[in-house]
């Protein structure tokens, strides 16, 4: 049975951990899919690349409003989807080849690790074989997979989720979602803005629901221009046609289609570790309970990213990834996490970011808060860009002027939402942050300034 000093499950973040720094140490990493993990392969940066070509689609197909009359002649999908991929698999065929053959104090092994004992593992090895190993410490990082509802997994119909459309031979003529979360909206407006036909199933009353009200309503009155949306009625029936599914939800209506796609969420992929058997501790939800060390409940155990996180973010893992590789290094000095302030994306159709609480979540809390709203249409950029929806709003402490939540829905939110994301990480006041830096005129951040200005604080 051979001994390491680090296992590593998973090559997501996990396999930014082992640097020049573990060159002393004996390190495994174990990997049963595709090298790289969710965010090179199948999240993150394909969908991403995805998106920017429907951007440019919006874009040409909305030129009249400026006075350019233009149209989007043909869309060669297996074009779009070769410039990703043809991008991508190198790269994770070369992380795979760089970790098998370059590194001379890491072991490769292909296959599923799970738990037989604390500090024990066994690996059921892709090519058939089984190896039993040993180790001081482990890191979990074994990411999570897409949720299938049992309506649509016991009907036994075809369907698909993001970890496989991307790869489609052919873009659909009408496509079926399932789910209001970010991964659903982000495809429909991919799918949408080249060309196919989209119909959005949401359980809820709202599409992105999570975000806040003043988002997810706007948001989801948007939708309904663009889109097909179902919202506040669950699928009771899944079938097959002959051009495709056909759902049967819950007020009688049916939303048909020539494929679904399941953006029910993601589940941790806790549950095949056999995590039991070593003693690691998960919360109801599957996610692996760790402290602010990233440390588990099983000595010598860490665990990172969407296995234990509840945000399901990239940036999230990295983070924690390079907490952890310090604590195993460090044990004597070691950082602790800082989740206080962790923002999001939504690269939909208009764009959305967040950061901070949301106004629901000030009043479960009993703040005492001020809020402000200011739209695009505003300022300057907002009107080259004739933009009549988007707009950032604010949530400040009406004592301390501290910024409690930005919530921006509109072209690059993304962008424009750093500033404060640095101010409610650093500390600074709303009226500092807006008096006491130049802002560039006309630039889109002026509807930050503006927002900030806005608030109304003594």
């Amino acid at each position: 049975m051979r001994h390491f000093d680090l296992v590593i499950i998973g090559s997501g973040s996990g396999n930014t951990l082992p640097d020049e720094r573990f060159s002393h140490l004996n390190v495994a990493i174990v990997e049963h899919g595709v090298f790289g993990g969710t965010c090179l392969n199948v999240g993150c940066i394909p969908t991403k690349m995805y998106v920017y070509a429907a951007d440019v689609a919006r874009e040409i197909a909305e030129s009249s409003r400026y006075g350019i009359d233009s149209t989007v002649d043909k869309v060669r999908w297996s074009d779009i989807r070769d410039r990703i991929f043809n991008r991508i698999d190198p790269i994770s065929e070369g992380g795979r080849n760089y970790r098998a053959e370059g590194s001379a104090n890491i072991t490769l092994f292909t296959g599923h690790a799970e738990f037989t004992g604390p500090g024990k593992l066994s690996i059921a090895l892709n090519d058939g074989g089984t190896e039993e190993i040993t180790s001081d410490r482990v890191v979990v990082a074994a990411g999570s997979r897409p949720v299938i509802p049992s309506v649509i997994a016991d009907a036994g119909v075809p369907y698909y989720t993001s970890d496989n459309i991307m790869r489609l031979d052919d873009l659909p003529r009408r496509l079926v979602i399932l789910g209001g979360g970010y991964i659903g909206m982000e495809f429909a407006h991919v799918f949408s803005a080249l060309g196919t036909e989209v119909t959005v199933v949401a359980r809820g009353e709202f599409l992105l629901r999570h975000q806040d009200e003043t988002v997810a309503t706007h948001f989801t009155e948007l939708a309904k221009r663009k889109w097909d949306v179902r919202t506040g009625s669950p699928v009771k029936a899944c079938e097959t046609t002959g051009g495709g599914i056909r759902l049967t939800l819950a007020d009688g209506s049916t939303a048909e289609g020539d494929a679904l796609l399941l953006a029910t969420g993601r589940v941790p992929n806790s549950d095949r570790l056999n995590l039991d058997s070593a003693g690691v501790n998960t919360h109801p939800d599957g996610r692996i309970v760790v402290d602010e060390y990233q440390q588990t409940s099983a000595h010598g155990v860490y665990a990172l990213g969407d296995v234990s996180s509840p945000y399901q973010l990239k940036h999230v893992a990295n983070h924690e990834a390079k907490v952890v590789a310090h604590n195993l290094l460090h044990a004597d000095a070691p950082r602790r996490v800082d989740h206080r302030f962790v923002p999001s994306a939504v690269f939909t159709s208009p764009q959305i970011a967040a950061v901070g609480l949301t106004e629901a979540e000030c009043r479960e809390r009993g703040l005492d808060y001020v809020s402000a709203v200011q739209d695009y249409a505003s300022v300057a950029y907002g009107w080259a860009m004739e933009d009549t929806t988007g707009f950032c709003k604010l949530l400040a402490d009406r004592e301390t002027g501290q910024l409690l939540g930005a919530h921006i829905l509109g072209s690059q939110a993304s962008t424009v939402i750093q500033p404060l994301i640095q101010a409610m990480s650093f500390g600074l006041p709303a009226r500092e942050m807006a008096t006491g830096q130049y802002w560039i005129h006309p630039a889109l951040p002026e509807v930050v300034e503006n927002a900030l200005l806005s608030l109304p604080l003594d």
